[in-house]
């Protein structure tokens, strides 16, 4: 029996069959002898076969070929891997210039990751009306960057629903991961998106200006027009993974476009002479905090710890 994976609350998974039935399922034992270097075999958005037993509760015998997934570091900082979701139409980054503060290299590893495996995009600016004047300043100048390079980009307040209505029109009939740190939102937009979805939302700490986990497990929340919103629990940092230090200029649209013209076909883009991006660079058609960015993660392929802050 053929299903999609639509919740993991830890050793269970919640399985709707393509017949309409919901089945509480488990992994048989041999998946995670397969996956060690992945901390959750089994993800939302898997297609699975199932065997169900006389208890009406099952097994998953079979994951399905993804079509893509999104994948990071596991946060414990071992050469192991945590896939968020997979078989995505989109994702939506939900950013905050303030409360909490989201940096450019944590958007950056974010939208490479997307890259690489040919995820749009979309930044979803969330709590315009806690920003004062220099915030909302920087983030137009976010904004017009991310939109310069092709990610499209929406500013909302969920807490009102000043610009929801447009989001949703961009969810219908698409599988949409919803991803950010802790306390940007994600909960309210949902709350806010489809009413009776009651998920819990948390304060933010005023003195670190950071969130708290209100999620904790992931799950597929139907649209009622059709389609699924991911969400999953915040997450501090973003390490790359699974990235040859070769191909992470690729997975900067701006950055690749110039690299074409480098003099030397395995650039790093650093120190070589005749290196079309940092001519790029210099001239101001690349941005300093996203090659900022890419150096970052250049970084971690050499041997560097990831940072959590990022």
């Amino acid at each position: 029996m053929r299903g999609l994976v639509i919740k993991n609350t830890g050793s269970w998974y919640s399985v709707r069959t393509d017949d309409g039935r919901l089945v509480e399922s488990k992994i048989k034992g041999n998946f995670r002898l397969k996956a060690i270097k992945n901390t959750n075999p089994v993800v939302i958005g898997d297609r699975v076969q199932i065997e169900v037993n006389s208890e009406g509760t099952a097994f998953i015998t079979v994951i399905e070929d993804r079509r893509n997934y999104m994948i990071r570091k596991a946060s414990n900082l071992s050469k192991q891997s945590h896939i968020l979701a997979a078989n995505m139409d989109q994702a939506m980054l939900v950013v905050t210039v303030n409360y909490p503060k989201t940096t450019t290299v944590f958007i950056d590893r974010f939208l490479a990751t997307a890259e690489a495996y040919r995820i749009p995009v979309h930044l979803v600016f969330n709590k315009t009306d806690r920003y004062g004047e220099d915030d909302l300043d920087y983030l137009d100048a976010l904004m017009k960057l991310y939109q310069t390079i092709g990610y499209p980009c929406s500013s909302i307040c969920a807490l009102t629903g000043e610009g929801l209505e447009a989001l949703h029109a961009l969810l219908i009939h698409k599988v949409t991961l919803l991803s950010g740190h802790s306390g940007v939102g994600k909960s309210t937009i949902i709350n806010q998106l489809l009413p009776g979805s009651n998920l819990r939302t948390g304060a933010i700490s005023e003195y670190h200006k950071k969130g708290i986990h209100t999620t904790t497990f992931s799950e597929m929340i139907p649209l009622a027009e059709g389609g699924y919103i991911i969400d999953t629990p915040g997450i501090k940092g973003f390490g790359t993974i699974e990235m040859a230090g070769v191909e992470i200029a690729h997975y900067f649209p701006e950055i690749f476009r110039f690299s074409a013209d480098c003099r030397f076909h395995n650039c790093t883009h650093r120190r070589e002479p005749g290196c079309a991006v940092l001519q790029a660079l210099e001239q101001h058609y690349i941005s300093e905090s996203r090659y900022k960015s890419y150096l970052n993660i250049l970084e971690d392929k050499e041997g560097n710890k990831y940072r959590e802050a990022f």
